[in-house]
């Protein structure tokens, strides 16, 4: 266990590889562990970009540069109120009463301009920022798997720290 612990540590320390994304070397001479490491913290920026939120796809988004967001056309509604009205059915004579419908009508009291704003992206944009984060993913992968290609000495630890502990 000493020996193999012992290679495996020293060839971590020798093992290294470049990161290269569509011909363009991004890290050089990267060690292993740190691939290891990049490798896990890109699976978890995979998974902060595949849930960061989007334009709802069926508005029509404009970049506002005043405030730096994402705006939709103008849109125009009205607001009503119902207000009960009176229908006479028949008059009222000396003998009966008049006979009245109550019934509700709609009156606009108020007119509005809905301007909906967002800070969300676009899912093109995050569409292609998955795009790159998987790519590079590639990338590390392989230069990991290179890296483990690495020819390695065997180490003999156990037989001095045994010798000197039991000598």
């Amino acid at each position: 266990m000493f020996d193999v612990t012992a290679t495996k540590d020293w060839a971590n320390c020798s093992a290294r590889a470049s990161v290269t994304v569509d011909g363009e070397t991004l890290l050089n001479d990267v060690p292993v562990t740190y691939l290891l490491f990049l490798e896990k913290q890109l699976v978890d920026l995979h998974t902060f970009i595949s849930k960061l939120p989007t334009l709802d796809p069926s508005e029509t988004w404009t970049l506002d540069e005043n405030t730096d967001t994402w705006r939709t056309e103008p849109v125009k509604t009205t607001r009503t109120k119902k207000v009960p009205r009176n229908h006479v059915l028949a008059e009222a004579t000396d003998k009966h009463p008049a006979q009245v419908q109550v019934y509700n009508e709609d009156v606009v009291v108020g007119y509005w301009t809905k301007v909906t704003f967002s800070g969300a992206l676009p899912q093109r944009r995050v569409n292609e920022l998955l795009g790159r984060v998987q790519k590079l993913q590639d990338a590390v992968k392989y230069a990991r798997e290179e890296a483990n290609g690495t020819e390695v000495v065997d180490r003999r630890i156990g037989d001095a720290v045994f010798g000197y502990l039991l000598g």
